[in-house]
Formats: C-alpha cells, structure tokens, sequence
C-alpha cells in the first residue's frame, strides 16, 4: 500500500520554474554603448556583482550578441569576464537562434533560460520564436538578484562549483572529439569512479536540488523537498540513494537519485534521474544494475514508475533496456517489472563503489 502522504507528493508535478542559464546582451546591456560605434564603453554599474552572485548560486551565464566575434570577445576579456560565460554566442545570427544552441550545447530545456536585452525588438522577437523562455529588459538588471526564479532554495556545493564542472566538461569533450578509437575505449581514459550510497542528510539539500533541475533523465518528473526527502530517508519501508561520480578532469559531483518503495513481497522504483551532464557515461544502467542486484539478494519482485513528461523519453527507453517490461498503464503511469534474469556487472572503464 502507498502511504496518504507519498500520494500527496506524487500527485505534485513539477511546476516552479528553474532558471538554469542566464543570457546576456552585450551592448547596453552588460555594457554602456554600441562596441563596434563607440570607441570606449565601460562596464555597467553593479553588473560583476550581478554575474558573481548569479555564478555563486550555480546559474550559468552565456552571450548572445549581435558582433563581431573578435572585437567582441577582446572586450570581454579586458573586462576579466570571459572565465563566466559559457557557449558564447557572438554573431549575426537571430538571438533566438543563439539561445537555441546555447540550450543544446549546455544540455539545459530552453524553459530554463533567461534572456536579457535592451532592444524591445529582439525581445519580442524571443517572446515569439521561444515563449518559454523568461525575457528580461536591461533596465530590470538591478532587480535580477532579488527575483524568485535566480534564488534557488539551497546553495549546494554542487551549485557553488557548478560552472567550473562545466568547464571541465568542455575538456572532456574537446578530447573525445579528439579521440581515434571506440566510445568505451574513449571512457576507459577517463579513469571513473563512480559511488552509490544511502542518502545522508547532509545529501537532502542536492538531493531536493536534483530533482528540481532534471527533467529530461527523470522518471516521473515529481518533485520532493529536503522534508519529504528525508521521510524516505529515515523510513523503514524506503531507500533513498544517492550517485557521485568524478574522473581524471574533476568532480561530476552528486549527479544521481533512486527512492524505492519497499514491501515485503516487492519493492518498487518511485524515483529514478541523473543529471544530463552524465547521460552518455553509462550511469543509469549502472544504478539500475544495482538496484536490480539488491532486489534478487532480498529475494523480492522490482517494479518501477514511469510517468511520461515529453521530455523523458531516454528514461522509458533505460529501463527498456534494462529489461524491464511493461505489465500495467493508467493514463501517462506506466509500470515496469523486471524478472531479474539478466543484471550486468558494471563496465570494466567505471571503478563502482558501493557505501551502505
């Protein structure tokens, strides 16, 4: 049976808005005057605090501006502001069109994002290709700090070291472009170690941020804050376990979650993500495989919920995968089992370590 209160928390979507990336116009935006008509323009007011608060509370920064690409990124760098902005944009191209590559090279929902320029038209024309992103005038710049979307509830060290993850990102994937050989040859360079452990309290804060923030590898899409969290994290009938992952370039930081129902006869997967960043390290199967391990050792039947938001649709094909089978649908739940008849050993490029 599910309790009253864990019907409470899964009937509740995810619906708070999250910023993940902020945008920035150059030109009377993050500076005063026109770079390629004004022979001297200086840096807003206030805007380095603006770009360091925003950076500490783990919001990305990007550039979409209409210049040339040289003279444009000279300046920021004179301003000492290039190590903030990731994916800069910097072309002629429409700005709807940069935020679109900004979201695919970060990875991020274009819902995500905040866009802010001086120009009304370019506003508006974001506002019409891209409604879902939040378009703000440079003139509200003093008042970005102060809005409810920019303040995340907890400031993890996952959020503090956030860019700087990214970065190492840009690494990794500048040496497997590089790279002459097999996808697995290329992992094994990477020297993973990857660790699943009981959720600790100290965990809760990243734990209610990841569920938040993913919704691409999600799969239900339900949101669960540090207190409903930590219920399942002290109750008898539940697991709550959390992934880390680092490698030669750095630290992933926390990038995993799994809850499970626990019955006497069955035990069912409630929750399962990962952050995108890891989407193509093998993560999900690994947890799954886990997973699947303790439920055949604790000799029950694995079950998992899967409720479709149009955007999870790698998660239905894991768990398919993983040889899950659809045996029950009601509306968009979808119930998998699986028979356990086939669990894979972690792959020989990832060093998995388990901590109870």
């Amino acid at each position: 049976m599910i309790s009253t209160q864990e019907q409470n928390v899964n009937s509740k979507p995810k619906d708070k808005k999250v910023i993940k990336c902020v945008v920035w116009d150059l030109d009377n935006t993050l500076w005063h005057g026109v770079l390629l008509e004004d022979e001297k323009v200086s840096l807003r007011e206030n805007i380095l605090d603006v770009i360091q608060n925003l950076d500490s509370r783990g919001i990305l920064q990007s550039i979409a501006s209409k210049n040339d690409w040289a003279t444009a990124i000279a300046k920021v760098e004179e301003f000492e502001l290039e190590k903030y902005f990731l994916y800069p944009q910097i072309n002629w191209s429409s700005k709807a069109a940069s935020l679109k590559e900004i979201a695919n090279l970060l990875n991020i929902g274009i819902d995500a994002i905040a866009f802010i320029d001086d120009q009304l038209f370019e506003l508006e024309e974001v506002k019409f290709s891209l409604p879902e992103i939040l378009s703000i005038n440079a003139d509200e710049i003093n008042n970005v700090l102060d809005m409810p979307v920019m303040n995340p509830r907890f400031i993890t060290e996952d959020s503090r070291i956030r860019r700087l993850m990214y970065l190492n990102d840009i690494e990794r994937q500048n040496a497997e472009n590089e790279f002459v050989g097999t996808s697995d040859e290329f992992l094994a360079t990477l020297k993973m170690n990857l660790t699943i452990s009981s959720a600790q309290e100290e965990d809760l804060q990243r734990a209610e941020e990841l569920t938040l923030r993913t919704n691409q590898l999600n799969t239900t899409g339900y949101t669960y804050s540090y207190d409903e969290l930590n219920h399942f994290r002290c109750s008898e009938n539940h697991k709550l376990l959390i992934a880390s992952l680092e490698d030669k370039y750095g630290s992933y930081g926390k990038i995993g979650l799994v809850m499970i129902e626990c019955q006497p006869q069955s035990w069912t997967i409630k929750l399962l993500l990962m952050s995108c960043r890891v989407m193509s390290r093998g993560v999900g199967t690994i947890m799954l495989n886990h997973v699947m391990s303790l439920a055949k050792s604790n000799n029950v039947r694995l079950l998992a919920e899967f409720v479709s938001n149009e955007r999870n649709r790698m998660m239905y094909i894991s768990y398919k995968f993983a040889g899950f089978k659809e045996v029950e649908k009601n509306g968009d739940l979808v119930i998998f089992e699986n028979d356990l008849s086939r669990i894979q050993d972690a792959p020989e490029y990832v060093n998995f370590n388990v901590i109870d």
